[in-house]
């Protein structure tokens, strides 16, 4: 990795010669008796990117690679810290301090090592995104930052590209609140709410109408209606008021929920590609 929008194909060097035929159906049988054949070969041919290697994002990533597709996108500027280790899945020891992409990218090949994998340390941005989502076929947003969440789906949308955007998962404790709908009418997430009006008024999508639900937007979106849950007491700094939101620092989060909310992400991604 030798940064900034630096990439690196990890299946065309030892990739696809390392794994044959017969380790492929090996690792991937399963898979192939749940969707059959021909859905599988789908998922070896598509091309997925992943923006945002986090709690949720690393999850997906995961679960996209352990389902046997073949080419992977992961984008993030992000480096792995000891903070991150109650829910991300390359937090661990020797991987603290290196990129997310690069950990993840790895991580990857171990589990698939056909796959073609495009490791990108970027932010998305509205300069860059006709780029970063140049030739995908489906992209999975797990980033929190409104404006880049924003100009993700507004230019997938623009060029037929499937998203499925990931609103907030911390704050949260139960995974069976997960929900999926489209973005114009999930409910329960600040992330999203906030997400919506900005592509309303940036990006000319549809407004809430008259209507007990607002026109779709065409756009799957994850997310928890759980009531958002503020830090615990234990975590204020010495002097801060009781209850403070966000005095230490944002709100705290659980694996089971990000996990869930990854997991639900890639499940709806590959029932896109099942169904393509």
């Amino acid at each position: 990795m030798s940064g900034k929008g630096s990439d690196f194909d990890l299946g065309t060097t030892a990739g696809s010669a390392a794994l044959a035929p017969p380790d492929l159906e090996r690792r991937f049988g399963g898979v192939a008796r749940l969707y059959g054949e021909a859905t599988l070969a789908r998922f070896g041919s598509a091309r997925i990117g992943v923006v945002g290697l986090g709690g949720v994002g690393t999850w997906a990533a995961e679960a996209l690679a352990r389902s046997g597709v073949g080419n992977l996108t992961l984008i993030d500027l992000d480096h792995i810290s000891e903070s991150n280790t109650n829910r991300q899945i390359h937090a661990l020891d020797p991987e603290f301090g290196k990129a997310k992409v690069q950990a993840m990218a790895q991580r990857i090949q171990a589990i698939h090592p056909g796959a073609n994998v495009r490791a990108l340390e970027e932010f998305v941005t509205q300069d860059n995104v006709v780029r970063l989502l140049y030739g995908l076929d489906l992209v999975i947003d797990c980033i929190d930052q409104v404006r880049a969440k924003a100009a993700l789906i507004a230019h997938a949308r623009n060029i037929g590209i499937a998203i499925v955007t990931c609103g907030g998962a911390g704050g949260r404790k139960d995974p069976t609140r997960i929900r999926r709908d489209d973005l114009a009418r999930a409910r329960g997430d600040p992330l999203l709410a906030k997400l919506r009006h900005r592509l309303r008024r940036d990006y000319g999508f549809a407004g809430p109408g008259g209507g007990k639900k607002p026109p779709c937007f065409g756009v799957d979106a994850v997310f928890s209606d759980e009531a958002l849950g503020l830090p615990a007491p234990a975590c204020e700094p010495a002097g801060a008021p009781a209850g403070s939101p966000l005095a230490c620092g944002g709100y705290g989060s659980a694996v089971t929920v990000t996990a869930t909310m990854g997991f639900a992400a890639a499940a709806r991604a590959l029932q896109r590609l099942e169904s393509a």
